[in-house]
């Protein structure tokens, strides 16, 4: 049986219509396909691949970690050096980030964002005393009880109540809404810029009147940055730069993961020791992983940190981001939102968009600079034709936006490819759409 069958036969689907592309190799910012397709990917496998596919910084860290030795030991045990050195780093990007309770000193690794968001929640809850958690409205933190329990939109809850009590949600940048966190309140989980409400950047003085309204009920403030961390947004993480003209506002836990692993699967949740503290005792183990902090994904991560910092990759960030603007120009385009390279383009409609990434995906020919070779199954180079299609998507709560967030790493003529092929199938299909 082929794997196509193979794929339909026994993973279990979580829609009727998989995408279903099979990939054989990637490098960089592009995909290649079994027959010789060539894909640009411009999510970076939903906001992943910060560092593009396969970097080499990140490849050599895995081999050399591969060398040493694999799973040891449930987390928090052993010592283990890429642990203790990535957290040391992650540490190093929050100087000068301090709370309340003291500088973000403690980090506990996980497999994934939900599993980060799920540890945060304990840690609040705990820390406070308190059972109240408050989230947004469109806001998404991941898919388990717990972190579902916080999800902004109903439709992807009610089949799965009864979930966690005594969660209420407020609008993101909303300054009325900010009466509702009161001393009952235990911690307040949010984005710094929405994901899957399509890309909602805030003003920096509301995401300070909610810092001071967390501070003054005794509320903890968690930032969830699963999407925006590691670069994304034009500084390391995007607390750090919501605000360029004034002081940073500075969460009390912070989450982390999808960048931060350069491919490989890793997250965190990262707070003041005082509060990691809880969970230590009353019960020891308050929170336990077998496989968060795998050495190899920790040793993958610390290469994908170190890259972004030694390369700026950062810096440039909002500069691609601008170029991305000023090309993606057409009038069934009503807007571009974002920060960086993590931007959502505006159409009238769901089924304005649905077509237009589509068609994009399909190789186009004729594509003016294309020149991209791709790789067989035996990994050896071969000259490609000159087609190309573009991977976008939409989001979860706003399904009429198209998502681009590529690799920090997409150059500029590579950037002008990717907007060339969008425009190119917006208007193959523009008379089409305009009829409809």
């Amino acid at each position: 049986m082929t794997h196509r069958q193979l794929f339909f036969q026994h993973i279990a689907q979580t829609t009727d219509f998989p995408l279903a592309l099979e990939i054989v190799r990637a490098e960089g910012v592009y995909l290649f396909g079994l027959n010789g397709e060539t894909y640009l990917d411009l999510i970076s496998g939903i906001g992943v691949s910060n560092v593009g596919h396969r970097h080499p910084a990140v490849l050599v860290a895995v081999q050399a970690q591969l060398d040493k030795y694999m799973h040891l030991m449930v987390y928090g045990e052993y010592v283990q050096g890429p642990q203790a050195e990535l957290a040391h780093a992650l540490v190093a990007t929050l100087e000068g980030a301090k709370t309340t309770y003291g500088p973000i000193n403690n980090v506990y690794f996980t497999n994934s964002g939900t599993e980060a968001v799920e540890g945060a929640m304990k840690v609040a809850k705990r820390f406070t005393g308190r059972t109240e958690l408050i989230a947004c409205h469109n806001a998404y933190h991941g898919s388990t009880q717990g972190a579902l329990s916080l999800s902004g939109d109903e439709n992807f809850k009610r089949n799965y109540r009864p979930l966690l009590p005594d969660i209420r949600h407020i609008h993101h940048g909303d300054w009325d809404d900010l009466a509702m966190i009161t001393t009952r309140t235990a911690a307040v989980i949010m984005e710094v810029i929405q994901g899957e409400a399509g890309v909602r950047v805030p003003d920096a003085a509301y995401l300070h009147a909610v810092r001071e309204r967390c501070t003054a009920t005794g509320t903890l403030l968690i930032f969830d940055e699963i999407q925006t961390g590691f670069g994304r947004t034009g500084s390391f993480w995007a607390f750090q730069g919501i605000d360029p003209d004034g002081a940073a506002i500075v969460p009390d836990i912070l989450l982390s993961a999808k960048g931060m692993g350069g491919g490989m699967p890793i997250g965190a949740f990262m707070a003041p020791e005082p509060l990691m503290a809880v969970i230590k005792n009353n019960p020891m183990l308050g929170h336990i992983t077998t496989f968060g902090g795998h050495p190899v994904s920790c040793a993958a991560s610390l290469a994908t940190l170190q890259t972004i910092q030694n390369e700026r990759l950062f810096a440039d960030a909002e500069r691609k981001g601008q170029l991305i603007r000023s090309l993606l120009v057409h009038p069934l385009i009503r807007e571009i939102r974002g920060k960086g390279l993590m931007l959502a383009a505006e159409f009238d409609s769901f089924e304005v968009l649905k077509p237009i990434i589509d068609r994009s995906i399909l190789p186009h020919s004729n594509v003016p600079g294309l020149s991209i070779g791709w790789s067989d199954q035996s990994g050896e180079s071969t000259p490609g034709e000159s087609t190309l299609g573009i991977i976008t998507d939409w989001f979860l709560f706003c399904n009429n936006s198209m998502r681009i967030a590529p690799p920090l790493t997409i150059t500029d003529d590579e950037i002008r490819l990717a907007c060339q092929v969008i425009l190119s199938s917006i208007d193959s299909l523009d008379t089409r759409l305009a009829a409809a």
